[in-house]
C-alpha cells in the first residue's frame, strides 16, 4: 500500500453528488422461503464480490438485495466526498422504500469489510425485524499483514491533506486466490486515478483518504451503541486477512452484548472472503447461520 498525493481545482471545489450511483447496478434475486437477506459490499468494493454469497443464499430459497453504496460507479471526485451517512442510507432504503419496503418475513443483514459495520447499524435500527447479522471481516481499524504504514498516515485523515491523498492498492488485493488476484493486479497495475471502467466488477485502485476519514467516524459512532447491541451475531474472518486481523473480530465480540454470537476462522483466505478460496465455506456458513435462526 503506498500513499499518493495529486493537487487538481476541483479537489478543494464542491461537486455535484450522485447519491446512489448508477441505476440498476445492485444485485437482487427473489426468493421462496419467505425470508430476505441484505448484503454490503466493501469501501470502495463492488456488489459484485457479494455475487458468490448472494447465490448461494438465493439457491437456499433467501430472496437477496445487494445494493451498490452511495455514489460507487462515480467518479473520484464525486466518490471521495461521501459520508458515512450516506452510505449508510443508501442501505437503509432498502428497508425503508426499496426492494423491501414490504417485506413481511424475517430480514437478515450481512456485510463485508465496512459494509459489516453498517450491518450492525441497520441491524439495530430496524429491530426486531432484522433477527440477525452476519460481519465478514469486519474492519474496525486497518491492522493486516499488508497495511503495516497504515498508522503513519492515519493523521492525515483529519486534515485538508485528506482531499488530495490516496492509497494506491497493491498486491495480493485482499485476495489469495493466484488466478483471481492475477486478473485484479492486471486491471489495477495500469489503471490511473480516474480510470473507473473497471470498477465495476473489481472495485476502486485507489482508496481516498477523505473516506479513511469517514470510516474513522463510523467507527466512532458504533463503538458507542454495541453494547446496547442484542441481536445474533456471527462473525467470519479469515486467520491471515491483509487488511484487518481476527483483533478486529474479537473487537466487536468483546463488546456486543448479544447472547447469540460466534467467531468463525478461516485458515485459506485473506480479506475478500466472500470471493476468495472458502468462499463456499463463508457463504454456507452464513447460510447456517440464518437458518437456526429463522
Amino acid at each position: 500500500m503506498s500513499v499518493i498525493f495529486t493537487i487538481k481545482l476541483s479537489d478543494f471545489q464542491k461537486t455535484k453528488k450522485s447519491v446512489n450511483g448508477p441505476a440498476g447496478k445492485g444485485l437482487f434475486f427473489e426468493g421462496t422461503n419467505g425470508s430476505a437477506v441484505i448484503l454490503i459490499h466493501g469501501l470502495t468494493g463492488t456488489p459484485n464480490e457479494m455475487k458468490y454469497v448472494a447465490n448461494y443464499l438465493n439457491k437456499k430459497g433467501y430472496t437477496v438485495v445487494c445494493p451498490r453504496l452511495a455514489n460507487h460507479g462515480e467518479s473520484m471526485q464525486v466518490l471521495k466526498r461521501t459520508s458515512w451517512q450516506e452510505l449508510y442510507e443508501s442501505i437503509r432504503e432498502v428497508l425503508v422504500k426499496g426492494e423491501l419496503s414490504k417485506f413481511k418475513g424475517p430480514v437478515f443483514v450481512s456485510g463485508l469489510s465496512m459494509g459489516a459495520l453498517l450491518a450492525l447499524l441497520l441491524a439495530d435500527e430496524f429491530r426486531p425485524q432484522v433477527k440477525g447479522v452476519a460481519c465478514l471481516a469486519p474492519t474496525v481499524f486497518y491492522d493486516g499483514w499488508n497495511t503495516p504504514l497504515s498508522n503513519l498516515f492515519f493523521p492525515l485523515a483529519y486534515t485538508p491533506v485528506r482531499y488530495i491523498s490516496y492509497f494506491k492498492e497493491s498486491p495480493p488485493y485482499g485476495i489469495k486466490n493466484e488466478i483471481i488476484q492475477q486478473r485484479i493486479h492486471r486491471y489495477y497495475s495500469s489503471a490511473g486515478l480516474e480510470d473507473i471502467e473497471g470498477s465495476e466488477q473489481y472495485g476502486y485502485p485507489f482508496f481516498p483518504v477523505t473516506l479513511l476519514h469517514q470510516l474513522q467516524l463510523l467507527v466512532k459512532h458504533l463503538t458507542k451503541k454495541l453494547p446496547g447491541m442484542n441481536f445474533p451475531v456471527q462473525l467470519i474472518q479469515a486467520k491471515d486477512d491483509d487488511v484487518a486481523s481476527v483483533k478486529n473480530s474479537k473487537f466487536i465480540y468483546d463488546r456486543i452484548s448479544s447472547k447469540t454470537k460466534e467467531i468463525v476462522l478461516l485458515y485459506n483466505s485473506y480479506h475478500v472472503i466472500t470471493a476468495d478460496q472458502e468462499r463456499e465455506t463463508v457463504a454456507a456458513k452464513v447460510t447456517g447461520f440464518f437458518d437456526r435462526l429463522r
